[in-house]
């Protein structure tokens, strides 16, 4: 039996319990596992890890483990420069695109509402999430760390909070993307782009009082989905203007 020593940094102490969080550890293992299966057996997706540094020396995944190595792990860095480090997330996706898993409904509607792309439906499987992932560049989000582990994912978060607000604001910062949003440009049923129509064109799906007091709409072109900016676009907007407010 062998041991190594462990130390996570930053958020990718989310997923350690207690006794374990922000401090050095031992591991012990038998042969001579890849770093990679250690981390994952210690509960932390692959894809939140960004750099490994293995007595002070940056390492690949499939770096094996050898009795008394010293290891750092480090999640996906924003601001630093460690371009001169072995990256073990493949290059980020600078067309953010998302896809969450079935369990996030309300937080699919809240993106859609800032103009993110975000594809979703309640059918998918996992399988058929990480395929569409990977053909289309998507980003998967997600409350289950299992669906991250899959050898097949590049691209993946682990969504902490359960509350849908929290988890947008989360995303948003997570992923540093306040210069990407467009709100009210896309379905909120659909994902599709909204497109300006003429009143003319609607006439007949409007109700009276819409027909009445509002000129300027936009259509759906996948789904027909029509929208104006009626008394809960204010209330939307609000809402959207103190999140941006929020963000660095």
């Amino acid at each position: 039996m062998s041991t190594a020593w462990f130390r996570f940094y930053e958020e990718l102490n989310d997923f350690l319990p207690k006794e374990k969080k922000k401090t050095s550890f031992p591991y012990s293992f038998t042969g001579n596992p890849s770093v990679k299966d250690a981390i994952e057996a210690l509960g932390i997706p692959h894809v939140e890890v960004d750099m490994v540094l293995v007595k002070g020396t940056s390492v690949g995944f499939d770096y094996r483990l050898r009795n008394d190595d010293q290891i750092s792990v480090y999640p996906v860095f924003e601001s630093l420069d460690i371009s001169e480090v072995t990256h073990l997330r493949e290059k980020p996706l600078r067309d953010p695109k998302f896809i969450p898993d079935v369990h996030l409904g309300r937080l699919v509607k809240n993106m859609r509402l800032c103009g993110l792309d975000t594809h979703y439906s309640k059918e998918l499987t996992d399988p058929e999430i990480i395929k569409i992932s990977l053909s289309e560049h998507r980003i998967i989000l997600t409350r289950d760390k299992g669906l991250l582990k899959n050898g097949k994912v590049t691209h993946g978060y682990w969504v902490r909070s359960v509350k849908p607000e929290i988890q947008l604001k989360e995303v948003l910062i997570r992923f540093d993307l306040k210069r990407y949003l467009r709100p009210f440009t896309r379905c909120l049923e659909c994902n599709g782009l909204l497109t300006d129509v003429a009143k003319e064109e609607i006439l007949e799906q409007l109700q009276p009082k819409t027909k009445e007091y509002y000129s300027e709409f936009r259509k759906c072109p996948l789904c027909g989905n029509i929208y104006w900016e009626g008394s809960h676009f204010e209330k939307m907007k609000i809402y959207i203007d103190n999140l941006i407010s929020e963000l660095k």
